[in-house]
């Protein structure tokens, strides 16, 4: 047996062909490869605007200042999440508070939020990061009714669930990222999740005004729009201190054609998905599935007693499972400034017996029934 990862691209020769092409086309980078994607990501998840950028962390990154973050204002997010989705409050200046975790979902718990925001005064927090973990839709319609009743913006860090959905109130199927609920979604392509293009990120809006910001702050802040003069056709304006955090044609071209593969992707995902529920039902907890929602199961994730042991168990065998995440206010950082004594008991307790498995669309049912015959010798020896 081969060593099995918990995640990893499928590239194909289509991939390769796409890739090759823009190679010998005229433009590797701000060319039209990056608007094709950009426009064909919009339809996928049925958002009006779509800005392609460097990586997710960079799309966090000029979300939040898109939004108006401004030094000491103070947002809301996850510990249970990748760092980004806090550091991009601290890029900004502004102080990163969290919130615990539902403890079935994983996700960033609507009730530890509201209970967060109802114990300071008005206004002393201006946004919400909420993040759709391991795949799962977080519920935004929730999400944008709390916001709105104290006046606070909301950003999707969407970066595990292109092509997740939720059905809302109303029985209207809602996307991931799709701009219906919160302001702005972010999307991750890096190798290990769904859209693999080296690295690379998307941000989507449906608010026409967050787009041209976003599309300023990604290329330098320059623009040749609204200019107070005009030398000529060589001319522009840098109106605002942006960043380079453009994406390339040539990582757009792999972006399209593994866009194209992503329903057949999400498909393979929930039939090994209900693989591991059918085994572990009764006998290891891992994630629920609120009902009327489409989980894209970046990750699979369990939760056992002697998590270590089981970690190096399974290392043992060459199946190379991974820990999502360690809680972001314990990392040094977060801790030296002030973050340790945080009331996050849900997010710590999971975080003792949380393990992901291998999850990715290539991953063969034989290997499949190999990751699960380990975990269940680990386990049933206990």
């Amino acid at each position: 047996m081969n060593s099995i990862p918990y995640g990893r691209q499928n590239i194909t020769e289509e991939d390769i062909d796409a890739v090759t092409k823009t190679l010998q086309a005229d433009f590797l980078t701000q060319g039209p490869k990056v608007k094709e994607f950009e426009e064909k990501f919009a339809m996928y998840v049925n958002s009006k605007f779509a800005v392609a950028v460097s990586n997710a962390t960079a799309g966090l990154h000029i979300s939040v200042l898109a939004m108006g973050l401004k030094s000491g204002d103070r947002v809301i997010t996850t510990p249970i999440t990748f760092a980004a989705s806090a550091n991009c409050i601290r890029y900004g200046g502004g102080e990163v508070w969290f919130a615990d975790i539902d403890p079935d979902t994983y996700l960033l718990s609507l009730e530890s939020t509201k209970q967060l925001i109802e114990s300071k005064p008005e206004g002393f927090f201006k946004g919400i990061i909420p993040v759709d973990f391991g795949g799962l839709p977080v519920n935004m319609e929730e999400f944008k009714k709390l916001a709105d009743k104290h006046g606070l913006w909301l950003i999707e860090d969407a970066c595990h669930a292109p092509g997740g959905s939720f059905v809302d109130s109303m029985n209207i199927k809602q996307m991931c990222g799709n701009g219906n609920y919160a302001d702005v979604g972010i999307f991750s392509f890096h190798p290990v999740k769904h859209i693999a293009c080296g690295e690379g990120g998307m941000v989507t809006t449906n608010n026409e005004k967050l787009y041209k910001k976003l599309l300023s702050l990604r290329s330098h802040g320059i623009t040749i729009e609204n200019m107070s003069d005009n030398h000529g056709g060589w001319f522009y304006e840098m109106q605002q201190l942006g960043f380079n955090y453009r994406l390339t044609d040539i990582q757009s071209a792999l972006g399209i054609t593994q866009l194209a593969k992503n329903d057949n992707g999400l498909k393979r995902r929930n039939e090994i998905a209900a693989n591991y529920k059918k085994v572990f039902q009764s006998k290891i907890k891992f994630q629920s599935l609120p009902s009327n929602t489409y989980n894209a199961h970046h990750l699979f994730v369990i939760e056992v007693k002697d998590r270590k042991g089981l970690y190096n168990y399974l290392r043992e065998h060459q199946i190379y499972a991974q820990i999502h995440y360690i809680p972001v206010h314990t990392l040094p950082y977060y801790s030296n400034i002030g973050y340790v004594d945080a009331n996050l008991s849900n997010s710590e307790e999971y975080y003792k017996c949380c393990i992901s498995l291998p999850m990715y669309p290539t991953l063969t049912n034989e290997e499949q029934v190999f990751v699960i015959d380990k975990v269940l010798a680990f386990v049933n020896a206990k």
